[in-house]
Formats: C-alpha cells, sequence, structure tokens
C-alpha cells in the first residue's frame, strides 16, 4: 500500500503523523455505536427489567463488584498504555511498536476497551449483555485484522515477525 492509500486511512486526529498507520475507517464510528448499544442493555437488563441476570442471585455481589472492579482498573491501564506509547510519542523513524503493553497483545487498547465491557458484566451478570459483548470481541476483531493488514504493507517483513512472537487481542495464543 503506497503512502497516499495509508493517508486515506488515517484520522484527523492523526494528520501529520508518519510515524501512524492509520485505521479502520468506520472504527471509531462503530465503537462509539456499540458502546451506546451495550450501555442501553446493560443498564436496562441489569437494573431495570433484569430479564437474563438470575445468576446474580447465585453470586454475591461482594465477590461479582471487587473482580468487576479489578478487570476494569487493568483495563484502564493497559489501554493507557497503549494511547501513550501510540499517541503520547512521536517517532521521527516509524517502526514498529513491540515494547510495553504491545509486547502483551499487538492491539492493547482494543483489549483494554473489550475488558471494560467484562468488567461492567461481572458486575451484573447480564446475559444480554454478555451476548452482545461477543458480538462487541467479533468487531475488535474485525477491525485489528483491517489495521494489521495496513501495518504489513508499511513495515513488511518486521510486521510479520512481531505477529509471529505477539499474540493479536489475547495474552494467550488463541489469535494470531
Amino acid at each position: 500500500m503506497n503512502q497516499k492509500k495509508v493517508k486515506a486511512h488515517q484520522h484527523r486526529r492523526d494528520s501529520g503523523r508518519d510515524d501512524l498507520a492509520g485505521e479502520n475507517p468506520l472504527g471509531d464510528t462503530l465503537q462509539i455505536i456499540f458502546f451506546l448499544v451495550f450501555m442501553a442493555i446493560w443498564i436496562m437488563d441489569s437494573f431495570v427489567f433484569k430479564h437474563s441476570t438470575f445468576l446474580a442471585d447465585r453470586i454475591a455481589w461482594y465477590i461479582r463488584c471487587p473482580a468487576g472492579v479489578i478487570i476494569l482498573l487493568f483495563a484502564y491501564l493497559l489501554a493507557q498504555s497503549g494511547l501513550k506509547v501510540v499517541f503520547g510519542e512521536s517517532r521521527e523513524t516509524p517502526h514498529v511498536i513491540t515494547y510495553g503493553a504491545f509486547s502483551l497483545v499487538r492491539h492493547p487498547i482494543y483489549l483494554g476497551a473489550i475488558l471494560v465491557y467484562l468488567g461492567m458484566i461481572l458486575m451484573t451478570l447480564s446475559l444480554f449483555s454478555a451476548a452482545l459483548w461477543v458480538l462487541i470481541i467479533g468487531f475488535y476483531w474485525y477491525i485489528s485484522r483491517y489495521e494489521e493488514l495496513l501495518l504489513v504493507d508499511i513495515y513488511g517483513d518486521e510486521y510479520r515477525d512481531y505477529k509471529k512472537k505477539v499474540p493479536m487481542l489475547f495474552p494467550l495464543k488463541l489469535s494470531k
């Protein structure tokens, strides 16, 4: 992919940053839509209708809530670490980022977002929210794959080697 095509995939916030590869053009919009839909379902199911929260009666709140908060804190730290490296540092020579959170997973910011949803689900055990979460994971997998095509076009074998060493979204060898 040439530089003109890569530039077309960069957002306005990334303009002037040749060290950023770009992202899916619908990524931000769809992330917002998924978040709003998730919040509506989670709130309505967890606190109003309670159609799919029957498991919450079996596991005490003092176990669910601290577990959810711990996951939320970990998600924040992971995403913040990734954001700081990507947007907080300017690299004079563009290269594949392989340190910090990027040594654990190739997309720590997306993993952080996935864990935010998980933390909220654990607090109330809304099965409707959990079903939507599965779709959200699929969405993050899809935009991650899209961005990786851009990164392979830019960095070639350097990114291919990184892909072989570091998992995509989960620190287990479940995804490539």
